[in-house]
């Protein structure tokens, strides 16, 4: 009896444990985005540092492009300032990196995500 009572209070804790890792680690991930200081370093650093910043880029390209669109429609209503593009990586790499992740990312989710049993 007494481990159905521990094993019932852990469950409870696992959803918001994972919730809260999964905030965490969007906000980590998201310092990384088109427009930061952290990407804009990245992009400095060579050729396969662009193809994997481009990739990431593509992947968050629609979460950024509605954060861009809410940024420019409202201005002070979000406190991040997104571009959906790195204009500092304009290379062929990144650009790769980019059309793989924007049509990847997408296409992976659906293909595999979990409505699709």
């Amino acid at each position: 009896m007494m481990r159905k009572r521990q094993a019932a209070g852990g469950s409870k804790r696992r959803p918001a444990m994972a919730g809260a890792a999964v905030v965490v680690l969007a906000l980590g991930l998201a310092a990384c985005a088109a427009g930061s200081g952290a990407s804009h370093h990245a992009a400095s650093q060579g050729a396969l540092y662009q193809f994997v910043l481009g990739i990431w880029h593509g992947l968050i390209a629609p979460i950024a492009l509605a954060v861009e669109i809410i940024n420019k429609l409202a201005p002070h209503l979000l406190p991040w300032k997104f571009h959906v593009y790195e204009t500092a990586a304009a290379g062929v790499a990144y650009d790769i990196g980019f059309y793989l992740g924007a049509i990847g990312g997408p296409w992976a989710a659906w293909t595999r995500g979990p409505w699709r049993r």
